[in-house]
Order: C-alpha cells, then sequence, then structure tokens
C-alpha cells in the first residue's frame, strides 16, 4: 500500500523526494478523478451541442469594472484559507485528511497569500477596467459550465457524503456528533451522487440547460469518476475492503497464505482483541471461505484475499521488522472490494461510451448508469463490512438499500424518457 506518494515513487521508481508526503494517495486520486470526469463532461457536451441537442443561452456581463471591495475579500478570503493550509503542511507530522479539517496551519502563510491573491484581483480587473463600464451580452454554451458543475459536484458530494455516513452510523454519530461531522474519515458515495446531483439538475434548469441531456453526458463521467476514486481506496488501504477471505491468513513474515478451516479459526484466536474491538466477538466476524481455483491459477492470490500492508488507516497487527509510520496489516485476507469495483466500473465506462451514440432517446443513457451502477454496488455489498438494519426480518445494509433504489428509478428514467421522448431533434 501507499498511504502517500512518497511510499508510490520509492516504490516503484527508487526516488524518495520527503515533499512527496504531503501528497495523500487517496487525496491524489479523488482530483484525479475529479479531473477526469470533467474532461469527459465537457467532451460530451461538446459533441451534444454539435449536433444542435444543447445550445447557448444569452447573458448580460458588465466589461470594465475596477475591483470591488467584496471581490478583493473574497479573493482574500480564499487565498488565506489556501495559504494556511499549504504553508501549515510544512513540518505537519498528522494524517493529512485529519489536518485537512483541523485548526491546523499558518496563519503567516495564510496572511501572504492573501494579500497576494487580493491585489492580483485588484491589477487584472484595473488592466482591463474602462472609463465607462458597460454592459455587453454573450453566449454560454452549456461546456462552458463544467467548473461550475465540478465544483457544486465536490462540495455538495462531500456533504452528502458525510451526511448518508452518519445516518448509515448513527451510533457514532450521536456518541460523538461534533467528532463524526468533521472528521476527514467516514463518507458514503451514494449520499454524495444523490445530493450533487440534485445541486447541480437544478442550477442547470435555472441556466435553460436540458437536464436529460445534461445527465446523459454526465453518466460516462460519472462512472469513470467512480473508477478512479476506487483506485485511491486499493492503493491507499482506507479501510473500504471486503470481508474476510477464511480460506487464507497473513503468515508469519507477513505474507498472504492459503490454509486449512482449522487454521483460520487459529489465526481468529491468536487475534482474538483486533477482532473483538471490530465486531465485538470472534463469532461475529463476517467472512466467506473461497480457495482460488485452479481455473484462475494464473490470478496472484491478492485478487481473492488481500492483507492491505502498511495501510493508511494503520488497521490490522504489526508487520514484521517493519519500522515506521504505517506498518499494519490485516491479520486475515479480505476479499479486495475497490479492485473489483475498479475492473467492473472501468468497464461499465467503456459501455456507456460505446453505445452513447446510438442511444438517442434523452435521459435512457443516465437510467442505463443508474443500473448498472445499483447492479454493481448490490452484488459487492455480499463481501463488504457495512452496518446492517433490521428491516421486517431483512437485514439490507444502506447501499443496498439505494442500489436497489437506484436500479428501479433507472428503469422508471428510462420508461419516462422513451414516452415522453420528442417527436424531432432539434435544429
Amino acid at each position: 500500500m501507499y498511504p502517500n506518494l512518497f511510499y508510490a515513487f520509492r516504490d516503484l521508481f527508487g526516488i524518495e523526494w520527503p515533499w512527496l508526503k504531503i501528497i495523500q494517495t487517496f487525496g491524489f486520486f479523488v482530483a484525479l478523478a475529479f479531473l477526469a470526469a470533467a474532461y469527459v463532461l465537457t467532451s460530451e457536451l461538446r459533441r451534444r451541442e454539435k449536433l444542435g441537442l444543447l445550445g447557448p443561452v444569452e447573458e448580460t456581463i458588465v466589461e470594465g469594472k475596477p475591483a470591488s471591495m467584496g471581490d478583493m475579500l473574497l479573493s482574500a478570503l480564499i487565498g488565506f484559507i489556501l495559504g494556511f493550509k499549504i504553508f501549515g503542511i510544512f513540518g505537519n507530522t498528522s494524517d493529512f485528511r485529519d489536518y485537512l479539517l483541523s485548526a491546523q496551519g499558518s496563519v503567516i502563510g495564510g496572511i501572504i497569500l492573501g494579500a497576494a491573491m487580493a491585489y492580483y484581483k485588484y491589477y487584472t480587473k484595473k488592466k482591463k477596467a474602462l472609463p465607462t463600464p458597460k454592459q455587453v451580452k454573450v453566449k454560454v454554451w452549456p461546456h462552458q459550465r463544467v467548473p461550475d458543475f465540478t465544483i457544486q459536484a465536490a462540495v455538495a458530494g462531500l456533504i452528502g457524503a458525510k451526511i448518508f455516513h452518519n445516518l448509515e452510523n448513527w451510533s457514532e454519530f450521536t456518541a460523538d456528533p461534533w467528532g463524526s461531522l468533521f472528521s476527514a474519515s467516514g463518507l458514503t458515495f451514494y449520499g454524495g451522487l444523490i445530493v450533487a446531483a440534485y445541486v447541480i439538475i437544478r442550477y442547470a434548469r435555472s441556466k435553460e440547460i436540458n437536464w436529460k441531456h445534461l445527465v446523459d453526458s454526465a453518466a460516462p463521467a460519472l462512472m469513470l469518476a467512480y473508477a478512479i476514486g476506487r483506485m485511491g481506496c486499493q492503493f491507499s488501504g482506507d479501510g473500504d475492503w471486503g470481508i474476510n477471505n477464511s480460506a487464507y491468513i497473513t503468515n508469519a513474515a507477513g505474507k498472504i497464505e492459503k490454509v486449512a478451516p482449522a487454521q483460520y479459526q487459529a489465526a481468529l484466536q491468536q487475534e482474538s482483541e483486533y477482532f473483538t474491538r471490530h465486531f465485538g466477538s470472534i463469532e461475529a466476524v463476517p467472512h466467506k471461505y473461497y480457495a482460488k481455483p485452479e481455473a484462475l491459477s494464473w490470478l496472484p492470490d491478492w485478487f481473492v484475499a488481500y492483507n492491505y500492508p502498511h495501510n493508511v488507516v494503520n488497521d490490522g497487527v504489526k508487520l514484521p521488522a517493519c519500522e515506521g509510520e504505517y506498518c499494519s496489516a490485516l491479520p486475515v485476507g479480505v476479499f479486495p472490494t475497490p479492485l473489483y469495483e475498479i475492473i467492473v466500473c472501468g468497464a461499465f465506462f467503456l459501455v456507456l461510451m460505446g453505445i452513447r451514440r446510438k442511444v438517442t432517446t434523452p435521459g435512457v443513457i443516465f437510467g442505463i448508469y443508474l443500473i448498472l451502477n445499483g447492479l454493481e454496488r448490490f452484488f459487492v455489498e455480499k463481501i463488504r463490512v457495512n452496518t446492517k438494519y433490521d428491516i421486517f426480518g431483512f437485514h439490507p445494509t444502506q447501499a443496498e438499500l439505494i442500489a436497489s433504489l437506484l436500479v428501479i428509478g433507472g428503469a422508471v428514467l428510462i420508461w419516462y424518457a422513451r414516452k415522453t421522448k420528442p417527436a424531432a431533434n432539434p435544429a
């Protein structure tokens, strides 16, 4: 595992650059996911604009106006926050995600960057200032609003992911509401998807953008972003893995080893304190026995069971002969569910890209995305560790409930899209 890019560059290229420790692997892939999604969304919106399916909106702007006090104060505030955190990273030894949402930082760095950004706003506006500011009308195309979509998705998605995580882990929230709300860990993808989708569709309608074409354009981008985001989970070992595969344990050398059921039980007893702390008792530890069959002998063992050595959350037991900050590995191999989701969602992205030109009914592509996403998540939940509810004798997880609703919602959207399909495409 690579908790941050320092470990990745050291292992892959033999390079030891200490400053790379400030770039966390999980955060790197999340940023990469947003950039990739923005690129795919922009490309797809441009394609639909060329086909005449989406058009511009005329807006009035003021040219030649000098920077107002509000403009400079806003730039100064943004600069202060960025400088406070960026300059405060140096010399900080805490986990990046904990640091990001903490009150730690550099006040001097914040003041310097805040003042610089305020002056830059003043200077750039002054260069373009006119003796008499004038109003002009410009045409704004949907693809030009992708930066707005990206920022809104990031903010709304973070809020939604945090809210849904706390609803799923209500006992933890009631025990420590402040810590649960403002901790860097604990995010639920579906919560982010739901809240971000609502905010973006509402914004799009206010800008007279056809919401069906917008969500169809976003479907491949969302699937790709999810696959890349799961790379961050897999490569950092952020705790988002599956249940125990009782056919494999971690041996004395810290490596995954295939064992008999009796040896698995012995491993549970040996690390009973760890498993009791996580699951309440050894008997409550979820697991499935799956030994790699001969037909899949070409696959490495870590494809069916992985112990996530050097994981970023330091979960597990200490690795032998390891010194440093990240020296833990899981005592029993678990199903690497992020790896499975990377593969499946990557394939689904290619499917959506392949059919997007052939499916011409607005809204259908997004309906297909919802069905594929829901099916993938529903089945992967069968081997993931998650809080379960008790509903009329059934014990689904929050993700299984939402995944089921997504499949139903996708089917309903496809039916509605076909029923309301326009007679002909706009010129």
